[in-house]
């Protein structure tokens, strides 16, 4: 008698740990869900313009590609880390200042000397910008060649017919 109590009890188990297997897959289908929809209540990082990394972890490569970025859009950027760094922080700070045009101002920087050039609508844009390249760590001077030209309104076209009297 205790044989066939020992028996089924070992079947009861075996079938109860069968029907536990089974049961995974709705128990993983459930954790992935809540972790699906813990990813979606967490808002995804947003790109920033300032440079995540500070000047110690800034590297030969990174200040290779600013250069390179820098040349293609008309800028000099001198052949220490330092100027490379110092470029990509007034860069970033630009961009992300609302009193500055974005990308009209073009910024050269060689031996720590910073040199705004370009076009920009208002003396407010011009003062903003030389105070960003001012206030940016390791400049240690800032010429500021930009030039004050309000963008041309349009106006409106005549047609090419003379009025006739």
């Amino acid at each position: 008698m205790n044989l066939k109590l020992s028996i089924m009890g070992a079947m009861i188990a075996v079938a109860l740990g069968v029907t536990a297997c089974e049961n995974t897959g709705t128990n993983t289908n459930t954790n992935a869900n809540a972790n699906a929809n813990t990813r979606m209540a967490t808002p995804e990082a947003t790109p920033t313009a300032t440079p995540a990394k500070d000047r110690s972890s800034y590297t030969e490569k990174e200040a290779q590609q600013e250069r390179e970025k820098a040349k293609q859009s008309g800028e000099t950027i001198g052949d220490t880390l330092e100027d490379a760094w110092i470029h990509t922080k007034i860069v970033a700070q630009l961009i992300a200042s609302s009193t500055t045009p974005e990308r009209k101002i073009n910024v050269d920087v060689v031996k720590n000397v910073v040199t705004l050039r370009g076009n920009v609508d208002t003396a407010e844009e011009k003062a903003a910008a030389e105070k960003i390249a001012k206030e940016t760590e390791g400049v240690t001077k800032v010429v500021n060649q930009l030039k004050v030209a309000p963008a041309a309104k349009a106006t409106p076209r005549t047609s090419g017919k003379a009025k006739s009297n």
